[in-house]
């Protein structure tokens, strides 16, 4: 990996480097930003990155306003909260600094600030999507995990309360104006955390290629994606001060959200519906989840599989593709394994009974629809049982 700061596009204007997060004043003064709403969660005022964004930002004479309510998993009303402090701030743009949450809930705020209105309003299965126009106010996105991807990523995932389930909120303007990718702002993650969410990159990876839709472009992003989760993610979990393996897995990350504009599968479908009822931490949620619902796909994504098998250093040489499939799902169950992924939902708190309102808000939830191999309401109960 190449010292000092690296500036790309696609089409995101992304800064990628150790230090880059000194060069915030000046990314804010690039897209217009005087007086920043900060959005961030409550656990990220217990780092050490926390304050050291606040201190850059106030030597440089900026007071940025500040809403750090955002729950692992968005609520809407979490973003009406946040609307209000950007309104009595007077603020004119967003830094979302934290993992996709913080992150989706900046891009919601930039929505409801620019077109007003209710979150719900700009559900994409109900067609909300096309009430967003622009302008929006610019973002800068500052990701602190390696899972979403949402940094460059035109969606957000907001929690419904009242319907208890996850939507999504999807356009082109939603997309930040700037990424800045720092893998020193990493550093302090957990073990458990850089499992989970490096399985989140690895699943945006992997079902965005499963995808039967011709986006080429995609599927070579998504292949090396998932060739820096295979070389990086155990190393990330082991080493956390490993300042390499932490910059790999944000570049997997940010190529995984990349990738998904293809499409997502079955897995995010089982994964949100998790989340939304039984509060499991959407990465583990996606880590668990994958393995049944890559055996599921397996004979419709042969030739996939067989591609990712090269990114795990498996030799498929004299292998037919379905041997090459059934290596590649039994590395990414040695990998779940050694990063300390649970086998099982039991282990995170699922119970038979919740299974019922799962299956029912999974099969609601929209990325099935994409899914390699048609996805009943009856396979997604079978799929759960499968990991319970």
């Amino acid at each position: 990996m190449n010292s000092g700061i690296a500036k790309f596009s696609f089409p995101t204007t992304i800064y990628f480097g150790a230090g880059a997060v000194y060069e915030l004043p000046q990314y804010l003064k690039d897209v217009g930003i005087k007086k920043p709403l900060l959005v961030t969660d409550p656990g990220m005022l217990k780092t050490d990155v926390f304050p050291k964004v606040q201190g850059i930002l106030e030597d440089s004479g900026i007071q940025p306003g500040l809403f750090s309510e955002v729950n692992p998993n968005p609520l809407d009303s979490d973003i009406q909260k946040a609307v209000d402090v950007y309104r009595n701030e007077m603020c004119d743009g967003l830094i979302g600094l934290g993992g996709g949450s913080a992150l989706d809930a900046a891009k919601m705020v930039q929505v409801i600030a620019g077109h007003g209105g209710k979150v719900n309003d700009y559900d994409i299965s109900t067609g909300g999507n096309e009430n967003i126009k622009g302008p929006l106010p610019p973002m800068v996105a500052i990701p602190t995990t390696s899972g979403t991807g949402s940094e460059v990523g035109s969606c957000s995932v907001i929690t419904s309360v009242a319907l208890g389930r996850k939507f999504l909120v999807c356009s082109p303007l939603l997309i930040p104006s700037i990424a800045l990718l720092d893998p020193e702002l990493t550093m302090g993650m957990p073990a458990a955390l850089t499992a989970g969410t490096g399985m989140d990159a690895f699943t945006h990876c992997l079902e965005a290629l499963s995808v039967k839709d011709f986006h080429p472009m995609c599927d070579a992003i998504a292949l090396k994606g998932i060739e820096f989760v295979a070389q990086y993610l155990e190393t990330a979990v082991r080493e956390p001060d490993n300042i390499e393996a932490r910059g790999y897995m944000q570049l997997a990350a940010m190529m995984g959200a990349v990738a998904f504009q293809k499409d997502l599968g079955a897995t995010h479908s089982l994964s949100h519906s998790l989340s939304a009822v039984c509060h499991v931490p959407h990465g583990l949620a996606n880590a668990i989840c994958l393995v049944p619902v890559m055996k599921f796909n397996k004979e419709n994504c042969l030739a996939e599989y067989a591609k990712v098998a090269a990114c795990f250093g498996v030799n498929t040489f004299e292998m037919s593709l379905a041997e090459a499939a059934e290596k590649v799902i039994e590395a990414v169950m040695d990998l779940n394994k050694r990063i300390g992924i649970p086998e099982n939902l039991s282990d995170v708190g699922v119970k038979e009974e919740d299974l019922e309102e799962l299956t029912e808000k999974a099969f609601l939830d929209g990325c099935h629809q994409s899914n390699p191999r048609s996805c009943t309401r009856e396979n997604m109960m079978e799929l759960y049982r499968e990991v319970l």
